[in-house]
């Protein structure tokens, strides 16, 4: 297994998160400069945004809650050496609920249509970390 197979999931991953993170922010300064938000009504992470600035912030914050498991695993089973095809497999599924999720979070944001894109990529992420758990604990102890 290549070390670049291994890490573009995750290089997509972060290219997903920046591109919300570009996108809110352009949102955010528009509201601003149009005159739409008080920059002393925000100060303070008050919620007193526009919908559609709010839509995709909480879209750009969602790459920030279980893409930081998905980052730490990825890390974890190139350093310990468990990354595998298996792996590389549910890291792409992982990867492709959180554009997925994303795109339906800023398109028609339906619950009933977000839901099961995340939990697919919850359930791809908790087996990732069970079998990279159980490959640790089986492998022989080396320092």
């Amino acid at each position: 297994m290549s070390l670049t197979s291994i890490l573009m999931p995750m290089f997509a991953q972060v290219f997903l998160t920046f591109v919300l993170l570009f996108w809110m922010a352009f949102l955010r300064m528009s509201a601003i400069r149009d005159g739409l938000v008080q920059p002393q009504t925000i100060a303070l992470r008050e919620a007193n945004w526009p919908p559609r600035a709010t839509q995709i912030a909480n879209a750009f914050h969602n790459q920030l809650e279980t893409p930081l498991l998905f980052y730490a695993l990825a890390l974890l089973a190139l350093q310990t050496r468990t990354a595998d095809s298996i792996l590389l497999v549910l890291s792409w599924l992982f990867v492709l609920t959180r554009f997925a999720h994303a795109c339906v979070h800023v398109t028609s944001n339906r619950m009933d249509r977000r839901g099961p894109l995340f939990l697919i990529g919850a359930i791809a992420l908790c087996l990732m970390w069970i079998i990279v758990f159980a490959r640790i604990l089986l492998q022989p102890a080396t320092l």
